[in-house]
């Protein structure tokens, strides 16, 4: 693992540098290799959600539309028993029909906890896109928290006055949003509330930029000759740059490449990364 100190998330604690599982491949036998290798590099947070296609990246672009869905049940198959350690957080809220109502909330929980072979989901992201409120659909979640379903809640795709909204009804221990060098930095308040308020900010899209769905690592002439200059990889640099943000800031890079694996683990501290971005929004 990079020289990155652990962060707090909810009451664990876990490396800064996690794995997002949405860009497993298109090879299960694969992904589930990656998995392993992945744990046993020392990631103990991985990121995950029973909407997500499982497909390639760059890499293997071709595939890179197929929705295969099993992100969850690799994940059991390549590291049930789980070791205690592992920090699994996954998101509920989107459906093939739309967003989720609150009514079907607890059911998408008792999915994911049979895909991952659960007795309890150690944090739930409510995803939330198109509401004034998420307050009616938290409620849900927080009930489930209560009931022993869910050890932790978080929010994804949020406004502060989401977050408000949630915070009176039950603790949040980590918001998801979108956030890079060059992107997505309409999020700066928010990171630094969470900030103030001991909530771990996990971006995403931090290397795909505005890529997104597409996948590799987002072109930015700034951060290619950051990275010539420093002997790193572009993909590097952002990681770096996005856990300079603040020490509550956990990295969930995915990749459905061992080799990219590897080297995102490998990421350490670099002087002067946290001058990228200044002022940059998309």
């Amino acid at each position: 693992m990079p020289a990155y100190e652990t962060a707090t998330l909810g009451d664990r604690t876990v490396h800064r540098i996690g794995f997002g599982a949405k860009r497993l491949g298109h090879d299960r036998a694969h992904a589930i290799a990656l998995l392993r290798h992945a744990v046993d590099s020392g990631v103990d947070h991985i990121d995950t959600a029973d909407f997500y296609p499982t497909h390639a990246g760059a890499e293997h672009r071709e595939h890179d539309s197929t929705a295969l869905g099993w992100a969850n049940e690799a994940i059991r198959e390549a590291l049930a028993p789980y070791p205690d350690e592992l920090v699994i957080a996954t998101k509920v809220g989107p459906t093939a029909a739309g967003l989720a109502r609150p009514d079907q909330l607890r059911g998408l929980v008792e999915a994911d906890l049979r895909a991952l072979g659960r007795d309890r989901l150690d944090v739930v992201y409510l995803r939330q896109y198109g509401l004034e409120s998420v307050a009616e659909h938290f409620g849900v979640l927080a009930d489930l928290r209560q009931a022993g379903l869910i050890r932790h809640l978080g929010l994804s795709n949020v406004r502060l006055p989401h977050l408000a909204q949630a915070e009176t009804i039950a603790p949040v221990v980590a918001v998801q949003n979108r956030y890079g060098v060059d992107f997505g930095r309409v999020n700066d308040e928010m990171l630094d509330v969470c900030r103030a308020r001991g909530i771990a900010f996990v971006p995403f899209f931090a290397l795909a930029g505005t890529g997104r769905e597409r996948g590799g690592v987002l072109a930015n002439d700034a951060v290619t000759a950051f990275a010539h200059a420093h002997g790193v990889s572009p993909a590097q640099v952002r990681i770096a740059w996005t856990l300079s943000r603040g020490p509550h800031v956990l990295a969930i890079p995915g990749t459905g490449s061992m080799a990219h694996l590897t080297e995102n683990m490998r990421t350490g501290a670099l002087s002067g990364v946290e001058e990228l971005g200044s002022g940059q929004d998309g």
